[in-house]
């Protein structure tokens, strides 16, 4: 997001934050398209694992509890990843958004921590019937 700088990707970030990150052109040429290119990697790696996960499930012959559970724990690894390292580590700890945007030096910090508590409660309770409605269709369809 940084290399993107576009404040409609950051709905996520703390109200604080937004109303002093002002709007910007690329910081170099060729910035946006380099963010875009994280993004579309980013994109495929994720696309890519679930298409890894089903196929290996094919593989050994997985029921829909077995791709329920490898669903479950792929998305909640993520979302755990997400609030130790995005949330915690680079909002709360590191000098990250202070380096893209220092209007925002002495805003984040530790106190930010938590600030989307909701939204990952959310997550957690939503990928459940994710998975299990992606695990009978993978049983469904491939076993």
């Amino acid at each position: 997001m940084g290399f993107i700088q576009d404040k409609r990707l950051f709905s996520s970030a703390p109200k604080e934050n937004l109303a002093v990150i002002p709007d910007k052109k690329e910081r170099f040429k060729g910035a946006h398209i380099v963010g875009w290119g994280i993004v579309a990697v980013a994109v495929l790696l994720f696309i890519g694992a679930f298409a890894l996960g089903i196929w290996d499930g094919v593989r050994n012959g997985f029921g829909p509890f077995q791709y329920f559970a490898r669903f479950l724990t792929m998305l909640y690894g993520m979302e755990i990843y997400d609030i130790l390292f995005f949330d915690w580590y680079l909002l709360c700890r590191s000098n990250f958004f202070p380096h893209f945007y220092p209007e925002t030096k002495g805003i984040v910090g530790p106190q930010m921590f938590g600030y989307n508590k909701k939204a990952h409660i959310i997550h957690f309770i939503v990928y459940i019937p994710a998975c299990a409605l992606l695990a009978l269709a993978c049983g469904a369809l491939f076993s």
